[in-house]
């Protein structure tokens, strides 16, 4: 298997797109015959990034690449910035407005489900330009 980029861009506050990108890397590693497991954890922790970019980002760029032993998802937003990576890190804390909320979304999981479901996950935000996201999940 050679390697394969793929590029998404991921609109912000468009909820009826929201997902596209994961649905679609999902099928496409699904037809490369890569294993179950690992189709998995990237479809859920590219989705819940996805989410995130629509929540509090002005959206963003995904790129992801396909290898024979990983894949690597870039994810990086316009957004405000990560003030507390900590805080953000923590099962149930959110920054979504009520509206969000309302819609279903903002539960606080986003961060962690992201780092439960990628073998390597890294942050790199500045307050007021935006936040790339970096996880890797091993084939």
């Amino acid at each position: 298997m050679s390697n394969l980029v793929l590029k998404y861009t991921v609109d912000n506050e468009d909820f009826t797109r929201a997902g596209e990108a994961s649905s679609d890397v999902k099928k496409k590693l699904k037809m490369m015959g890569v294993p179950p497991e690992a189709v998995r954890k990237v479809a859920i922790a590219m989705y819940e990034g996805e989410i995130n970019m629509v929540i509090h980002a002005d959206g963003g760029e995904i790129t992801v690449e396909i290898t024979p032993t990983q894949i690597v998802m870039v994810l990086k937003d316009k957004g405000p910035g990560i003030t507390d990576i900590e805080k953000a890190m923590q099962a149930g804390y959110s920054t979504a407005s009520e509206n969000i909320r309302a819609l279903g979304f903002g539960a606080g999981m986003g961060l962690p489900n992201m780092k439960k479901y990628s073998d390597e996950m890294d942050i790199d935000t500045v307050i007021g330009v935006g936040t790339t996201v970096t996880m890797k999940v091993n084939i």
